[in-house]
């Protein structure tokens, strides 16, 4: 399986201009510049992208092991905030924490929390980052 997104730059660092596409078309030249990425101006940027990406892969994930302790989730909603820093060698991505609150009809507090922390080990997205990825996890009622 792969799946392909693409990016194109213009112009210098600081006063070009990218857009970055996915075939699904859920992203389709959507515009991106210095300003969104390091001056918290709105708009995306890659760092938002990979939370996003991080947020979704995970609840999955999630589900998937929910799903092997013979629970199904009502819900999941996670939250990714990435944190990239300027370290002596320069831009990194060094942590992710993960903010979740699950719906599980059944589950307790252990079953919950072993699920998490085994989604967030096992998260395609999770191993791929090379950061301090850290979590909190609520089991609603």
């Amino acid at each position: 399986m792969q799946r392909k997104a693409s990016a194109v730059w213009k112009g210098g660092l600081k006063d070009g201009k990218g857009a970055v596409s996915a075939d699904s078309g859920v992203l389709s030249n959507t515009p991106y510049s210095f300003v969104t990425r390091f001056e918290n101006v709105p708009g995306t940027n890659p760092e938002e992208l990979i939370a996003a990406a991080h947020a979704a892969c995970f609840s999955m994930a999630l589900s998937a092991q929910l799903g092997g302790a013979n629970l199904t989730p009502a819900s999941i909603s996670t939250t990714a905030t990435l944190t990239l820093e300027k370290l002596e060698s320069g831009w990194t991505i060094t942590t992710v924490h993960l903010d979740v609150v699950g719906r599980v009809p059944g589950a307790d507090a252990a079953a919950f929390e072993k699920a998490a922390n085994d989604a967030k080990t096992g998260c395609p997205v999770s191993k791929v980052l090379n950061a301090k990825i850290t979590m909190n996890a609520k089991l609603e009622g």
